[in-house]
């Protein structure tokens, strides 16, 4: 018997059941500081900054593991340097049991540092399943990117897709942040419509100033028009004020179909507050 749809607060338990959330290298101590609020288990990518060596990489991923967390370091690829340097961080995660889980992603710089020129180059070298890696994750991009286009950025998802199969390796879509529920949900339904299956998580940022978000928003091109702000519950007029993704979520719930969307979860971008954000989480999750 069909038990029909999900209620909008059963789909957001659903979305929050099994979230993850983003850390640097130097957020050891936040971490330390929030570890009772974050449900053990909890998968927490550790990402790959140009200011940040391959020891602090590897010091945040074991800190990561020893508080009872799932490691996800993150590998930039056109921040290697040589293929060294990837054998180097991947020796060390599979040294310190923190490699099973990685997140490859192009990475800032505009002109690669060494060899790999995208997150696809790194797959398809074979080193991180040699290393022991087995589940690897994506980035996808539901409002464009503002360095790729449109035809890039879709031929880089089917093809990583198509590249994990071939290695029969696991993944994930890790998605960028966003203030609108649209875009998202569209983005969504025609990664599906390319025959990409893989659970998706959907970036949120956790709650933060609103001048850091539109520091972010600006990077990374993300819209923030005044109906944008408006529907995701802030105002472009005080800067100073804070916003959580209350608004974002409830939407997200609503608009969530099981059948055109596929397996869908939550990824936050902490922005250097992850007790912040996992308080917030807790609350959210009792109330509603």
């Amino acid at each position: 018997m069909n038990p029909g749809p999900l209620s909008p607060a059963a789909v957001r338990t659903s979305l929050l059941a099994d979230f993850s959330l983003e850390m640097t290298g130097k957020d050891v101590p936040q971490l330390e500081e929030a570890r009772d609020t974050i449900p053990p288990g909890t998968r927490i990518n550790v990402t790959f900054l140009g200011n940040e060596d391959v020891h602090m990489r590897l010091d945040a991923a074991r800190a990561v593991k020893r508080l009872g967390f799932v490691p996800v370091p993150h590998i930039s690829a056109r921040r290697l340097g040589s293929r060294a340097d990837l054998e180097q961080f991947l020796a060390g995660l599979q040294a310190d049991g923190t490699g099973e889980n990685v997140f490859v992603v192009g990475g800032d710089p505009a002109t690669p540092q060494g060899p790999y020129e995208d997150a696809l180059a790194v797959i398809r070298t074979g080193l991180l399943e040699h290393y022991g890696v087995r589940h690897i994750g994506i980035s996808g991009y539901p409002e464009g990117h503002p360095a790729i286009t449109d035809r890039v950025l879709w031929s880089a998802v089917t093809d990583k897709h198509a590249a994990l199969a071939t290695q029969r390796l696991t993944g994930e879509v890790i998605t960028q942040f966003g203030f609108d529920v649209d875009p998202v949900l569209t983005w969504v339904e025609e990664t599906r419509k390319r025959g990409v299956g893989l659970p998706i998580r959907i970036g949120v940022p956790g709650p933060a100033g609103v001048r850091r978000l539109m520091k972010y928003a600006a990077r990374f091109g993300v819209g923030t028009s005044t109906s944008i702000a408006r529907k995701y519950g802030f105002s472009l007029t005080n800067l100073m004020s804070t916003a959580g993704p209350d608004r974002f979520l409830h939407t997200l719930a609503a608009g969530y179909d099981a059948v055109r969307h596929g397996e869908l979860k939550v990824h936050f971008y902490t922005f250097g507050g992850l007790k912040a954000t996992s308080e917030w989480v807790a609350r959210f999750r009792k109330e509603g």
